[in-house]
């Protein structure tokens, strides 16, 4: 039986989930469609852009994506840190940029006087937008909705855009979130549109590298890379940008099987720091999306927050350990 998308997301078990949308019609999202000669090349900045400004609005971090032909990847991470840190004010023109609001949060920010009973009522309405404002479901549900309504006037149509509702993978440690990140990442190599990392359009690992080749430092719209755990340390992924980068170079390299490129004969160290071996470091970074269902990651992570899911069976294709 199906999950429900509510009963697939919980914080105390992870706040890291990968989500996937395919889109439904016969005709491209993007790239170029031979059967009509019409090229959709230009809605994957679309969808780079809508993603990256509800990045700006939502308290939900973006760690990767990629805009294929017909799908979207992304990695999210939600901030609910982050939301308990926002002003009423801040709350309120964050919704606007959504939404229209209501005649309570325009008044509030044209700074008119409230009665008793008005200011419980914002206080109620401010602190459900600032709990919608922490849900993938509505951070995805904005993403979608917005492409299939540019995209159906362009094509001077209507009807269903996505194919249903998005799939949810959570990520249950370390070992999941990387290889995650690294299969989103390399999706243009393995589908042999793109011949390297940083050529690999609208894809996370190609503004990193941009950024840091353009102003030394990560880009701002993605959750940062701030190395290994410990005490006192800023928010972020928890690997090495360095490391990271050369695990997703030397993992591309692999991939191109039908090019004579150089592929090192020593692993990256950070495969050896998580304890995966090359083997199955490839198996995951090309077929995680069939390797996991709705959990992503080892059976020991997944025992110790079965109960946040509510779940009694192990689910299939967990990693041993």
């Amino acid at each position: 039986m199906a999950r429900s998308r509510k009963s697939q997301i919980s914080l105390d078990a992870t706040s890291y989930y990968h989500c996937i949308s395919r889109c439904v019609r016969r005709a491209f999202l993007c790239g170029f469609d031979p059967f009509t000669q019409i090229s959709y090349e230009h809605r994957r900045q679309w969808v780079e852009d809508r993603l990256l400004w509800l990045g700006e609005i939502f308290a939900i971090d973006i760690c990767a994506y990629a805009v294929m032909t017909n799908h979207v990847h992304v990695v999210l991470h939600i901030n609910p840190r982050q939301s308990e840190q926002w002003s009423v004010k801040d709350v309120i023109l964050r919704w606007h940029r959504l939404y229209k609001g209501v005649p309570l949060s325009h008044r509030y920010l044209n700074g008119d006087c409230f009665s008793p009973a008005e200011e419980a009522a914002l206080a109620t309405l401010v602190e459900q937008w600032r709990e919608t404002l922490t849900s993938i479901s509505r951070f995805m549900a904005v993403l979608n909705e917005g492409i299939a309504r540019r995209a159906n006037r362009e094509d001077q149509c209507t009807g269903r855009f996505w194919e249903g509702r998005f799939k949810s993978q959570a990520l249950l440690d370390e070992k999941a979130l990387m290889a995650c990140m690294a299969y989103v990442d390399l999706n243009p190599i393995r589908a042999k549109i793109a011949e390297t990392p940083d050529t690999s359009d609208h894809t996370s690992i190609q503004k990193r590298i941009k950024s840091i080749q353009e102003n030394g430092r990560q880009p701002r719209e993605l959750r940062p890379f701030v190395g290994h755990y410990q005490q006192d340390m800023p928010e972020g992924l928890p690997f090495p940008l360095k490391d990271y980068l050369e695990l997703v170079d030397w993992t591309g390299r692999a991939m191109r099987e039908d090019k004579p490129g150089f592929i090192a004969a020593e692993q990256p160290s950070i495969l050896e720091r998580i304890h995966l071996s090359d083997r199955q470091w490839h198996r995951l970074t090309r077929h995680f999306e069939k390797q996991f269902k709705c959990f992503a990651g080892q059976q020991s992570s997944f025992e110790n927050i079965k109960n946040c899911f509510k779940l009694h069976r192990m689910p299939p294709n967990l990693l041993a350990g």
